[in-house]
């Protein structure tokens, strides 16, 4: 067995490293000449525990100076599922209001446990209430599934969420450690969901209309995939404040980042888009750097 396991690993670094070719020998000569032989720097790569926990360390002060700055009530959580870095500020906080972000729930109560997937009419009334946030559309769509939503978010494992009493599903309270959650549902699995289930949720979400595409979106590169839900409504009765906010994924080469900002008590909804974005494009910039490696050159005699 130890044989084998050396004879192997010579292998593997026999071919990292190249190989010298073969010799010629010309037909009209009676001597060896030997091509150049060219070697492949041969490199190793390892994690980097330390520089990793180093940076995750500094982004998330920059973040949490950035938000001091800020007016309101601002919370966040992040989770890229490649890397499994996470990051978070009042991630558990409940009892943020959802406002349209709530509407995904909806959609996503519909179709679980379903057999069969939407009808024509749940169909456009579920396109209307995702791309273009339609309340009408919504208020159809919640009066069919509001009594079982506690139940729903049980099952998918949302404890820090509660549906929005009676007819307002815009009351719903979460916290941005749950949106991620359910972000994660809806690209990884969960119980009573189909895979053609999560597919139409997140197709609706990388669909939504421009003019509502904004928020966690700043942190994709170019030629990112984005799927978003966003919310907004201004609180009368909270010194005529807002509340905003975003979650959805941010999808390309090398990561899957999961997002969720989600603020209150803002003296606008500008304010509240604006400090949005500036904590997607803080974690999406940096994103990359909180993962780094240590390179070595391989070594140069087999390990026996």
């Amino acid at each position: 067995m130890r044989a084998r396991w050396v004879a192997g690993l010579s292998l593997v670094l026999v071919a990292g490293c190249g190989s010298e070719p073969a010799p010629v020998v010309p037909a009209s000569v009676g001597r060896v000449i030997r091509s150049p032989v060219k070697v492949a720097r041969c490199l190793l790569s390892f994690p980097n525990p330390r520089g990793a926990a180093l940076a995750r360390a500094r982004l998330q002060r920059d973040i949490a100076r950035y938000l001091a700055g800020r007016p309101g009530r601002i919370v966040y959580s992040a989770l890229d599922l490649v890397t499994g870095v996470r990051l978070g500020q009042g991630e558990h906080q409940n009892d943020m209001i959802t406002a349209s972000g709530a509407k995904v729930d909806i959609l996503v109560a519909l179709l679980h446990r379903r057999d069969a997937g939407l009808g024509e009419g749940e169909r456009d009334l579920a396109e209307r209430m995702i791309k273009e946030s339609d309340n009408g559309a919504a208020d159809a769509l919640w009066s069919r599934v509001a009594g079982s939503m506690s139940g729903l978010y049980r099952e998918l494992g949302l404890r820090e969420t509660t549906p929005g009493p009676s007819r307002f599903w815009g009351g719903t309270k979460t916290s941005p450690a749950d949106r991620v959650r359910l972000m994660r549902v809806l690209v990884k699995g969960g119980r009573g969901l189909t895979r053609a289930d999560r597919r139409t949720v997140l197709e609706l979400m990388e669909q939504v209309q421009q003019d509502q595409a904004w928020g966690v979106s700043a942190a994709a590169r170019p030629g990112d995939r984005v799927a978003l839900k966003n919310g907004w409504t201004p609180r009368p009765f909270i010194q005529n404040t807002w509340a905003v906010t975003s979650y959805g994924r941010v999808a390309g080469p090398g990561r899957d980042l999961l997002l969720s900002v989600q603020t209150d008590r803002q003296p606008g909804e500008g304010t509240g888009i604006q400090t949005i974005e500036g904590v997607a494009r803080m974690v999406g910039g940096r994103l990359d750097g909180l993962s780094p490696t240590t390179v070595r050159p391989c070594p140069t005699k087999p390990i026996l």
